[in-house]
């Protein structure tokens, strides 16, 4: 079994673009970190922009809607579109409304911010919770009384929260001891990297739910195969012909692997060169390169 090729030409450059038609993109430790756009990323898009491609940008990052991450692009000097962009917490409302069709009349209880908060309405679907600030407390000795499974709720959907409590923990599993009601999570990353370290990830969040109710939730971020189902069906493409390009080997990685796509790994986030290229890992990536700009800057080779 050979190990995974390291893209260090122009030549291999081209056979590689040649290879694909459709690009999905992870965004945080691939196109930037924090708020910074890494080398050539904007340049590397806009060429293959240039050539025809077709470019999918797939977060897991929960915390903004498909209409935020358009404003980011921007501010970062990158032009999409909110129909280029599938988020974890797009992906949620659209197992919601697509493929569990929850009725009307029942409500989802968010642990996350207003990104799922904005999907879950542009899928005209009821929800509590997330933002709602009377929520944002320590615990009382008269919730212990007033914390009952509410009828009304047919889903606990957990993203990444900043402001996680034990109050919103308790209504949460309140609510999940009820057989019924669904338990959806966003993604169960262990991990959120950002500004070239590692936070607590959306895993953390449903993590201690996990553990309460004896539960599983149906994560429909990467590396969730229900998150490749609705990008397959919104975007129509064909597997073989297109690649996932990302910075993590748990998700990234296996998302495209377990997809049927094509994968390039960038050493611009998560794991190592190391990571990727040990016989034991957990992933067999196809490509690697140290960055997406690259693919930018070999093409610029005179030689």
């Amino acid at each position: 079994m050979t190990g995974p090729t390291k893209i260090t030409t122009k030549e291999q450059v081209e056979k590689f673009l040649d290879s694909y038609d459709d690009f999905l993109f992870d965004c945080d430790g691939v196109l930037w970190q924090g708020d910074k756009l890494l080398p050539y990323a904007a340049e590397t898009l806009e060429l293959l922009r240039s050539r025809g491609k077709r470019l999918i940008f797939v977060t897991n990052n929960s915390t903004k809607s498909r209409q935020a991450y358009t404003k980011k692009f921007a501010k970062l000097g990158i032009s999409v579109t909110a129909e280029e962009i599938f988020g974890s917490a797009y992906s949620s409302a659209i197992y919601l409304s697509k493929v569990v069709k929850l009725p009307k009349d029942k409500k989802v209880f968010v642990l996350g911010e207003a990104g799922i908060e904005e999907e879950l309405a542009s899928e005209g679907i009821q929800y509590i919770g997330g933002t709602d600030p009377s929520l944002r407390r320590d615990i009382a000795p008269e919730d212990y009384d007033k914390i009952v499974a509410d009828p009304s709720i047919g889903c606990v959907l957990c993203g990444l929260d900043q402001h996680i409590n034990y109050l919103k923990l308790s209504i949460a599993l309140i609510n999940l001891q009820v057989p019924e009601t669904i338990f959806l999570a966003t993604n169960i990353d262990s991990t959120y990297p950002t500004n070239g370290k590692l936070f607590p990830g959306a895993g953390t969040m449903s993590a201690p739910l996990i553990l309460a109710s004896k539960r599983q939730p149906i994560s429909l971020g990467k590396p969730s195969q229900a998150m490749m189902d609705c990008i397959k069906a919104k975007f129509d493409f064909v597997s073989s012909r297109a690649c996932m390009v990302g910075d993590r080997l748990d998700t990234d990685m296996r998302f495209g692997v377990e997809g049927g796509l094509g994968t390039l790994f960038v050493l611009t986030g998560v794991n190592t060169e190391s990571d990727v290229t040990a016989q034991d890992a957990p992933v067999a990536v196809q490509n690697y390169m140290t960055k997406l700009g690259d693919i930018y800057e070999l093409l610029q080779n005179k030689e």
